[in-house]
């Protein structure tokens, strides 16, 4: 059995329109599908009809995965691809963004083998699994999802105080995390996102407690789970400089993933401006040669985004 906390959320057998959704990925993916995760706002809420499901597909292979060999190589090349979905029941719609990745480049991007915090980050919040092919699969998405909890605990400790409040901790391990990508979320959401889930980072905290090392312990003080740590100052110096050099990848492999999605997302240009505007506050309209050429006016528009702050 796995130590992975229970996530309380969605049952695709209990919402027709979720069953119906993970019913039409399943066939677009030609049943390569071998477990499906809900991690992000909705599964905070609860309302999964308020956004977009934020939804990670995990596969057995690209190639299986696609008939289109392009579809596959890109999301080899630089994974994942994402897409969107949305299925119509009652009177409701239900939106997907949804995202696909090898079930092999899941297990690595989870661990310290990949230098990036990309998915390690991600999935350091809560995740529900909301589908496995069997008992077996959903064991290695929990292992899949401790780890990547323990990975950012390791790659961030070195970098932050050595005493205070595990939350603190979690909220300051995920900012680092997100410095790493463009961002378009408010400033504090990490914050958000800790103290909407405090038990689920007890209980992961407690559980790899033992084993992150840099003489790492948890303890009660005065009803507050809180940390010690011991950190030489020449681990500290590397590892900020690899946080360092992850933010500059990270945000040049952000940009690279907005092209990319040009091609793979279905009205990615508007979906952008969306997740902008939802975010940020501020009205994006896409100009009309940005759509007509998207790869030679794209640069100049989305500079002067950041520039207005829109995002960083």
């Amino acid at each position: 059995m796995s130590d992975y906390p229970a996530v309380p959320g969605p049952d695709a057998a209990e919402d027709p329109a979720l069953r119906l959704l993970l019913e039409q990925l399943q066939a677009r993916h030609h049943n390569a599908i071998y477990a499906i995760l809900l991690y992000g706002s909705c599964l905070r809420t609860g309302d999964i009809y308020e956004g977009l499901l934020d939804l990670y597909l995990v596969c057995s292979s690209y190639r299986a995965a696609y008939r289109r060999p392009m579809l596959a190589a890109t999301n080899w090349l630089l994974p994942p691809n994402v897409f969107y979905a949305e299925v119509k029941h009652n009177g409701k719609t239900l939106r997907g963004k949804i995202t696909l990745i090898s079930l092999h480049d899941f297990q690595r991007g989870c661990s310290r083998a990949w230098f990036q915090s990309y998915i390690w980050g991600r999935f350091s919040q809560p995740t529900r699994i909301l589908y496995s092919r069997d008992q077996q699969t959903r064991e290695l998405m929990e292992s899949s999802l401790l780890r990547a909890a323990r990975t950012l605990l390791h790659n961030s400790l070195p970098v932050l105080p050595e005493q205070g409040t595990v939350t603190g901790l979690w909220e300051q391990a995920l900012g680092l995390s997100y410095s790493t990508e463009l961002r378009t979320e408010r400033p504090g959401r990490s914050i958000e996102l800790v103290q909407s889930s405090r038990e689920f980072y007890s209980v992961v905290t407690r559980h790899h407690a033992p084993s992150l090392g840099f003489g790492f312990t948890v303890y009660d003080d005065g009803g507050e789970l809180s940390y010690r740590s011991e950190v030489a100052a020449a681990q500290r110096r590397s590892t900020q400089l690899a946080w360092s050099l992850r933010q500059v990848q990270g945000k040049l492999l952000s940009v690279t993933r907005l092209v990319k999605a040009l091609f793979t997302f279905e009205g990615g240009l508007d979906y952008i401006a969306w997740k902008l505007e939802r975010h940020s506050g501020e009205s994006v309209v896409i100009p009309d040669k940005v759509r007509r050429a998207p790869l030679i006016y794209m640069w100049g528009y989305f500079w002067n985004l950041y520039r207005r702050g829109v995002f960083k």
